[in-house]
């Protein structure tokens, strides 16, 4: 029974790796980063160590990349093409050392060198030359077969048609990497999520015409198949393949001790932001081409190589400059701008900075190199400084005393829990005074949990307001849509969308109306609880005519700091004058006493992940009208995690440890009837 148990969840893994294989290598669209996947495969193969009777056709362990694509013709490898092991510490290294040596016996003054090879993050392509002519070139496949990209390859400048030095062998596979730089990459970022997907979707065109206007570069490293190829070490044969005309790493090297492996990879990775091309790691391969022969393969991979990674969580980059952005409630948050960085697939050009005691407390600093780090649905952040290459002219870094958009003081909240200032500076204007803030309101007012407006997303309201189209909430309940529709990118049919779209959200709740307005402190949760204890707008409105704010004291879940935000909001002039207008355009719904008879009926629910062709909110919505509840938080207290696609693992993690239910979106669905 338990043997079935492990199978099953080994199958499943198994079924997960082929489709994350599938979309990184043949689809060109990654569904996970680099971590993740190299995870699972690590989860795979630790299973089959534990358990001798899990095998598969399919596992990590046995295949390399993926089957070719059929749009292009199947050519067999003369010598397959194999993936290699991965280390990720210095430990792992010397594991490896240990294995050869012990394979090798040990053998007496057995000098082991190592060809250190930067490890470009590309497509693996196999080049075969005939008498000195390129004749036929394969993408990787499935290691045994590739696809022919012949004439796609033939359109790369650094691809030499004929070789006619005397020395070259009378047939060989030239092995290397497909890829694109990092400054010729701008111009396509619209198009791909990196250089590798870029390299890949130009690469695998139908149409040799279109390749050639990618601006593709290779660099050699192997080789197959050789018939005539006369050095002896893999050091020698980069060396030759510069002489006939191939383009090598400049940061390859030949390095003795383990000790010294690791001083290289610290010095490169610390380079990275400053090559011109994407590396993931540095490749170490036996440097003697006998000692590799002896050693041969095991599986899919080789015996003599493996593969160095970088954290795929983490980069080195430089501070171009510290940008600071507004929020809606009027907080400063400092965003570093660094030189872009792949970080696990992913192009990182910002970096969150927190606030300025994060600053002050890392003394980060204009020009300063950095460790960045990108963890899952973590945004971007900065670890450390590298205080040994920081310029000895740059200066501290001076957070703003004043707003940069509106010019009022910038202050920080006392907190009477902790006894301290708040960590995070806030501009003091109250709202539509600061023109940042301003925007960030109204993006709140037309975001999903609020009155969830299609059509009218972030970069469309910034427009609107640049063009004076919107300024406050109500303008956009009276847009000028003969105007709209002049402008570049919108025509007759998507202005009546726009214009159907805010005519249907006219009829709005009383809870997402108090959302809506962005008073600080008060999200979905407390606007729920007023909106259920105030039940309309009238009433809410009549706190400041009749300055009855005490009455809030006694509604439960709702504290101080929420009812001085509410104060604060009513104190300002323009909130009222926005109030005022908002009440003439919309039909705000009282709040009905929550029925008690649904199928959800105390049930909590959570979500994460995108479910499929249903908004968040519609979903939230569902559940609600069936006398459940939403909560924010994974805990004993919660009865089912709604999963849909792309999940946050953890919450998945901690939802399994707490042993809560885990629906998805059908089987939710089905629980309806």
């Amino acid at each position: 029974m338990i043997d079935e148990k492990i199978n099953q969840k080994y199958l499943e893994k198994i079924k997960l790796f082929q489709k994350f294989n599938k979309h990184y290598y043949n689809l060109n669209k990654p569904l996970v980063d680099d971590t993740e996947f190299d995870r699972l495969k690590l989860e795979i193969i630790s299973l089959e160590k534990k358990h001798n009777f899990l095998k598969h056709k399919n596992s990590p362990s046995n295949i390399v990349g993926f089957k070719p694509s059929k749009i292009f013709k199947k050519v067999k490898h003369k010598t397959a093409m194999l993936s290699l092991g991965n280390a990720f510490s210095e430990e792992d290294l010397v594991n490896f050392e240990k294995k050869i040596l012990n394979f090798l016996n040990n053998e007496q003054g057995l000098n082991i060198e190592y060809s250190a090879e930067p490890k470009i993050d590309g497509i693996s392509a196999s080049l075969l030359f005939k008498d000195g002519k390129f004749v036929t070139g394969l993408s990787r496949g499935d290691g045994k077969e590739g696809e022919d990209i012949t004439e796609n390859l033939k359109t790369i400048k650094d691809i030499p048609n004929e070789v006619k030095s005397k020395n070259f062998p009378k047939e060989i596979d030239i092995r290397g990497e497909v890829f694109i730089q990092n400054s010729d990459f701008k111009d396509l970022r619209n198009k791909f999520a990196n250089p590798r997907n870029a390299a890949s979707g130009s690469l695998r065109q139908k149409d040799p015409r279109e390749t050639e206007k990618i601006p593709l570069k290779f660099i050699a490293y192997t080789f197959g198949y050789e018939k005539g190829l006369k050095v002896s070490t893999q050091e020698d044969y980069l060396k030759k393949l510069k002489e006939w005309g191939f383009k090598t790493n400049p940061l390859n090297k030949k390095i003795k001790t383990v000790k010294d492996l690791m001083k290289n990879y610290n010095e490169v990775e610390k380079k990275r932001d400053q090559i011109n091309f994407d590396i993931d790691g540095i490749v170490y391969k036996i440097n003697d081409f006998v000692l590799q022969k002896r050693l041969g393969n095991v599986a899919n991979a080789p015996r003599w190589a493996i593969a160095h990674k970088f954290s795929a969580n983490s980069g080195i980059s430089k501070i171009k400059n510290i940008e600071i952005q507004i929020g809606r409630t009027g907080a400063l948050t400092p965003v570093a701008k660094i030189k872009p960085v792949n970080i696990g697939g992913v192009v990182v050009s910002n970096a969150t900075l927190h606030n300025e005691e994060e600053i002050n407390r890392k003394d980060i600093r204009i020009g300063d190199t950095v460790l960045i780090e990108r963890a899952g649905d973590v945004i971007p952040h900065v670890i450390s400084v590298d205080l040994k290459l920081r310029d000895k002219k740059s200066q501290k870094f001076n957070f703003p005393k004043n707003c940069p958009s509106c010019g009022s003081k910038t202050i920080k909240d006392f907190n009477f829990t902790t006894k301290k200032e708040d960590a995070v500076r806030r501009c003091s204007s109250e709202g539509y005074e600061c023109e940042k803030m301003a925007v960030e309101k109204i993006k709140h007012f037309v975001s999903k949990e609020a009155f969830n407006i299609d059509g009218l997303g972030k970069k469309i309201v910034e427009n609107f307001w640049n063009l004076n189209l919107i300024k406050f909430p109500q303008d956009i309940f009276k847009l000028d849509y003969i105007k709209i529709e002049s402008l570049d990118g919108w025509g007759k049919q998507s202005v009546a969308n726009l214009k159907y779209s805010i005519n249907q959200k006219k009829t709005i709740s009383f809870e997402k109306f108090i959302y809506a307005l962005g008073i600080r402190h008060i999200g979905l949760e407390n606007a729920k609880i007023i909106s259920k204890n105030l039940k309309s707008l009238k009433n809410f409105v009549s706190l400041s005519k009749k300055n009855n704010f005490d009455s809030l004291i006694n509604i439960d879940g709702i504290g101080e700091t929420q009812i001085n935000s509410i104060i604060n909001f009513f104190k300002n002039s323009i909130n009222l004058d926005v109030l005022k207008n908002l009440e003439k355009v919309l039909i705000v719904k009282n709040t009905e006493d929550q029925k008690t008879d649904g199928v959800f009926n105390d049930k909590t629910f959570m979500f994460t992940g995108k479910l499929p062709n249903m908004s968040r909110s519609e979903a939230k919505s569902l559940i609600e009208q069936n006398s459940g509840s939403i909560v924010s938080n994974v805990t004993k207290k919660l009865d089912y995690l709604i999963v849909g696609e792309k999940p946050t693992n953890r919450k998945v993690e901690t939802a399994k440890s707490l042993n809560v239910k885990i629906l998805d979106k059908s089987s939710w669905l089905k629980m309806l009837k």
